[in-house]
């Protein structure tokens, strides 16, 4: 059989790196190698991969759009491109809005012609966060910022055969994320300061690249949580990367929203974690959050 041909937009970014090279066959850092949510390792050619990034293709213009999938002809395009500037987003709205929105149906639009499935990744942010529990895909998306808005308005230009998975909180080995700084501070002898009254779930870039290759392989089509397991406030983590790395519990201090300087400017949702049970119904779970976070912080030593 020839190899499922794979386009991934957004390749250059954190989850994209990651994603790449588990397409490929490799495991990249921060991964677990024995976490096979379908059951099923990944063979060498199984796909032939075409990563692009934005200087690559610029996925806001159509006519570039429809000639990328017109050479290429992709079996499944991933989207990873994304304007995820929360906070510069509320003064960036219409760039936001062609990149999250416009471009996502585009994207969608010539999978149709082509004939490719698509699949692209959205956030927790399209949620109020007054639910009180974990969200389902079912629950009704209520976004309070202008991030969480267009990223909702993309998945509503979806086919309904389209692939949509919500995830959140993501972080990996490669790119930036707030775990680096935590672990710098950490390891430099300083301490932080964290928002506890903001609760969501944890995804590790490398778990969530390759619960997209289950994706990849099996098209399922719908709207998909994923995130590893258990929830978290970002003092949660703060508190747990400074465990791991010997600071005691003086090294993170809780904090409210409210509390923050300069005060964000986008509205965050005070609960936004996501239930996964869809996912694990049908597929392996993915790992619990601090087991991902351990890998995160070794690997990050080791690259």
């Amino acid at each position: 059989m020839s190899p499922v041909r794979v386009l991934v937009t957004g390749a250059a970014g954190q989850v994209g790196v990651d994603l790449v090279s588990t397409l490929r066959g490799e495991v990249p850092p921060g991964a677990d190698p024995q976490w096979q949510p379908d059951g099923v390792k990944i063979v060498p050619d199984e796909f032939e991969v075409l990563g692009v990034a934005r200087r690559d293709l610029d996925i806001t213009d159509r006519d570039a759009v429809t000639r990328a999938l017109a050479l290429t002809k992709p079996d499944v395009v991933v989207n990873l491109a994304a304007y995820t500037a929360v906070d510069q987003a509320e003064r960036d709205v219409e760039a936001c809005y062609a990149v999250n929105a416009d471009a996502t149906g585009l994207l969608s639009q010539a999978c149709a012609t082509v004939g490719a499935h698509f699949v692209t990744v959205s956030t927790d942010y399209v949620f109020d966060g007054e639910k009180g529990s974990s969200y389902d895909e079912g629950d009704q998306p209520n976004p309070q910022s202008v991030y969480g808005a267009s990223k909702w308005a993309g998945e509503q230009r979806c086919r309904d055969e389209d692939t949509i998975v919500r995830t959140s909180w993501v972080m990996g080995v490669r790119g930036a994320s707030v775990v680096h700084v935590i672990a710098d501070r950490a390891r430099n002898g300083s301490n932080v300061r964290f928002v506890d009254d903001q609760t969501g779930t944890v995804t590790l870039a490398a778990d969530l690249a390759r619960a997209l290759v289950t994706v990849v392989r099996e098209r399922p089509g719908g709207v998909w949580h994923v995130a590893n397991g258990g929830n978290a406030t970002w003092f949660d983590v703060a508190r747990f990367v400074g465990h791991e790395l010997g600071r005691d519990d003086e090294f993170a201090t809780p904090i409210t929203t409210a509390a923050l300087s300069p005060a964000p400017l986008a509205r965050r949702p005070r609960r936004s974690d996501l239930n996964t049970a869809k996912w694990c119904s049908r597929w392996v779970a993915p790992p619990d959050w601090r087991d991902g976070v351990s890998r995160l912080l070794r690997d990050r030593v080791a690259s």
